[in-house]
């Protein structure tokens, strides 16, 4: 597995990342070998693992996915929380919502990889936190992900506006990754590869770490400078490449060294399939180029001949339809290369495996060459060329200089086409304290074995942890008990009884056996090597598997919580949903380790049972599922509950305008068997026993007669206090013809009654649940009116509307205060209005 670790430092690095959960800046000269650890740690590392980078190119290169593109963040500045815990609008709390399978991968995710990490700000570093610590851990730093951060803080610097940074410079001491406020809270190592495989010169190496560290006296100046040949021009063609501070010198080069060719102009385009965004080229869309041209390899070789590397340079000598021929000048053959292609990927869940794996999004084919009289020093980052003509007199960026000198594998094959000065050598302050501190601080082996027993430690402890379950059933509780007048007493005291059986059976007995753990990992603080505490998590797996399936099974089997107030019950519902896949996700972990806990195992088990359980009829389904399984007489339950789903479809209401369903609790417990004990239910009114009195006895006496509990002989006799003369119901008559679908004003004419009037019969249909305000009275509008009256009760509808002006009238106010008052959100007293 660790064929490719070449060095102690490598090998430290690779088992840092493998055996602890320690964030970890990797870091080094150039030509340390980073890009190339990172390479191989993708084809062996044991973890699940993405690999980011800050823009398109670089993330190509690192066969990852861009950091904004993965974590959709903003381009421009993401700002953490104010003090007051207020989220700015731009800040990192206001990210998109990610798809189910994006969430997936970031709750199975054990590695995030960020390569070229000189290049992330603080606040982008700090938008990764927010997005992990929703979707995975929100009480650790990045969600518990371990981090790996590859990069050299001398080569090229985030890039900051001046704008951008005077709203980013409250929060932030500097742009550069390491002030980002997550990081800080992060016990994080930095681990310096100092063996450079790129130079072999021990004098040009000197001389670099010299520029590096900020150490370039008067001497290291006058040694490089040697290499200043004024007008230098490669007269023999052995391959010079021009290394420019700014794009339009690059371009401008290279296009008048290729219009002095009086060769054919060749022209071959990129084929682009899929996704594959503009600025995540990698090499030219439209490539121009002629015989006698100089280019350089853009790509490296991924054949058993690997004849070409990226970066590397030579010159045109055939071109065909389909081939380009280019001759390098230490090589003894020619390279004949044709289209390649390179991949945009993204990741995705494999359904099968469950593991992380890379899908194609796009594929973009072209010979991998480009000009290369002359390339900007930012673009030369990462790679490696024989001979190089530096120009770095109008560098204007931190590490500019050290990048383009330390892409030459010697001094002798770099030429300097303008002297370096200190004034070009831009330095700064905090990059040179910061590395300092990782050079008196190394990480040793002594950490990397302390290091290792936390880390089994901490999952040993998280599989025993059941506090984010408890905090999830004591929000599914806070819920229950704010919104306790929309929902029945029996349904919160159900989650309430579920809470104390977590805190009982869970909570208390896992804080014992923690300390147990504790204690007995004295003798020997490995805990897959201790025997003694192995065999007391196997019996421990076996209890707490067996309480948690006792739980799903009573408490959590039918979970969707039945409220007529649609916003609290999908409230409630989605955090009942949550705390089943809480329960699921750990009875999986607990399961898998009934015969032993290792780290490797567990690690597999709960990456797998966070994308879902593995029976999958267990998952949550909010529409199939009633949070019932408490109710008294579910079978009459379900019968009346029908009857009003039928009743509200026939005449064309929400069901809980028919029967609320804290009115249906009531009739199921307590079982009314006249029309007098109907009434005296909560919700049912004289006018509702009325409309649908002896409908719900006829179910109730159904249900009585077939359970051997007896009928009243006069449960349909109408109660004498209403036994009145029959008359017409003038608001009755104007109901029905509403629910024929007249009109209002049309229910005026035929009736010759004022509208205000036909308002009035409408309005009070309205306040006992009869008819919907909406479609009457805009969506919008009816908040609005909402919101004031309950913030300014009592109130007279000439108040109201002095108070909310012309926006609104005085039939809409009439009909949004007369909702209010069927739910109960305000008295009907002093409202006489209603009935008029």
């Amino acid at each position: 597995m660790t064929e490719f670790i070449s060095n102690d430092q490598l090998k430290l690095a690779f088992d840092f990342v493998q055996f602890t959960g320690k964030n970890i800046f990797l870091t080094g000269k150039a030509g340390t070998g980073k890009t190339t650890f990172l390479h191989n740690l993708k084809r062996h590392s044991p973890k699940r693992m993405v690999v980011v980078a800050p823009t398109g190119v670089a993330a190509i290169n690192a066969g990852g996915v861009t950091i904004h593109s993965f974590f959709q963040m903003p381009f421009g500045p993401i700002l953490p929380a104010d003090v007051s815990g207020n989220e700015n609008p731009a800040s990192a709390g206001n990210i998109q919502r990610f798809n189910r399978e994006k969430i997936s991968i970031i709750k199975s995710l054990d590695l995030l990889v960020i390569d070229e990490i000189s290049m992330v700000r603080a606040d982008l570093l700090d938008g990764v936190d927010a997005v992990l610590r929703r979707y995975k851990n929100k009480y650790q730093p990045f969600g518990g992900v371990q981090l790996l951060m590859i990069g050299d803080m001398q080569q090229l610097a985030p890039v900051v506006k001046d704008e951008e940074w005077s709203l980013l410079k409250p929060y932030y001491d500097s742009a550069f990754f390491f002030s980002s406020l997550a990081l800080k809270k992060s016990d994080y190592i930095s681990i310096e590869l100092t063996h450079i495989f790129r130079q072999k010169d021990g004098e040009f190496i000197r001389l670099l770490n010299n520029i590096r560290d900020n150490k370039a006296d008067l001497q290291t100046l006058n040694e490089l400078n040697q290499r200043y040949i004024p007008g230098f021009t490669d007269k023999n063609g052995e391959g010079y490449i021009s290394l420019t501070t700014h794009n339009y010198q690059a371009h401008n080069l290279n296009e008048s060294m290729l219009a002095k060719l009086s060769s054919k102009l060749w022209k071959f385009t990129a084929t682009i399939e899929g996704e594959f965004p503009e600025y995540s080229y990698p090499a030219d869309y439209e490539l121009n180029i002629k015989k006698g041209a100089q280019v350089m390899f853009v790509k490296n070789d991924i054949s058993h001949d690997k004849l070409y590397y990226n970066g590397k340079i030579g010159t045109v000598v055939s071109i065909g339809d389909e081939v380009v021929v280019v001759r390098c000048p230490d090589d003894d053959h020619d390279i004949s290369v044709g289209a390649v292609e390179w991949q945009n990927t993204k990741y995705t869940i494999d359904e099968e495996t469950k593991e992380i794996k890379e899908s194609i999004l796009g594929t973009f084919t072209q010979i991998p060459l480009k000009l290369a009289w002359a390339i900007t020093i930012h673009k030369s980052q990462g790679l490696t060329f024989e001979r190089a003509i530096i120009d770095s007199q109008a560098a204007f960026a931190h590490g500019q200089v050290y990048v383009a000198l330390s892409r030459c594998k010697t001094l002798e094959g770099m030429v300097l086409s303008s002297p370096i000065s200190s004034q070009s050598l831009k330095n700064d302050s905090k990059i040179s304290s910061f590395n300092e501190d990782i050079q008196l601080n190394p990480p040793g082996k002594d950490l990397l074995e302390e290091s290792k027993l936390t880390f089994q430690q901490t999952l040993l402890f998280e599989l025993f942890d059941f506090q984010p379950i408890l905090r999830r059933s004591g929000y599914c509780n806070k819920l229950s008990i704010e919104h306790q007048e929309s929902i029945h007493s029996v349904l919160r005291d159900n989650l309430r009884l579920l809470n104390d059986e977590l805190h009982k059976n869970l909570l208390e007995v896992s804080e014992k056996f923690r300390n147990q753990m504790i204690s007995i990992l004295e003798s020997n603080r490995n805990a897959e090597e201790n025997n003694p505490l192995q065999e007391r998590v196997q019996k421990a797996c076996g209890y707490f598997s067996a309480k948690l399936e006792l739980i799903l099974n009573e408490r959590l089997k039918n979970n969707e919580v039945d409220i007529d107030n649609k916003t609290v019950r999908k409230s409630v519902n989605d955090a009942v949903a949550k705390l089943n896949d809480d329960v699921l996700l750990k009875l999986e972990c607990l399961k898998g380790c009934k015969d032993g806990f290792s780290v490797k195992k567990y690690m597999e088990i709960r990456a797998k049972s966070a994308i879902g359980p593995a029976d999958k009829k267990q998952k949550f389904k909010a529409a199939s599922v009633s949070f019932d399984g408490s109710l008294p007489n579910q079978e009459l339950y379900k019968t009346l509950k029908n009857w009003r789903n039928e009743k509200a479809a026939e005449l064309n209401l929400e069901g809980y305008l028919i029967l609320p369903q804290k009115t249906l609790i009531e009739l199921i417990t307590h079982l009314p068997v006249s029309l007098s004990e109907l009434k005296s239910m909560k919700g049912m009114g004289s006018k509702k026993v009325g409309q649908f009195g002896k409908e719900i006895l006829h179910h109730i006496h159904t249900y009585r007669i077939r359970h051997n509990m007896g009928v009243s002989e006069n449960a349909f006799e109408v109660p004498s206090e209403d036994t009145k003369s029959h008359k017409t119901d003038s608001k009755r008559v104007t109901f029905e013809l509403f629910q024929e679908g007249k009109s209002m004003d049309s229910i005026a004419v035929e009736r010759g009654m004022a509208r205000s009037t036909i308002e009035g019969h409408i309005a009070h249909y309205i306040s006992i649940g009869a008819i919907s305000p909406e479609g009457l009275v805009a969506a919008d509008k009816i908040s609005t009116i909402s919101e004031w009256f309950l913030q300014n009760k009592p109130a007279l509808l000439s108040t109201a509307k002095a108070g909310l002006g012309d926006n609104v009238s005085y039939m809409e106010l009439r009909f949004v205060l007369s909702y209010l008052i069927f739910t109960k959100q305000i008295s009907p007293e002093n409202h006489t209005f209603i009935t008029n």
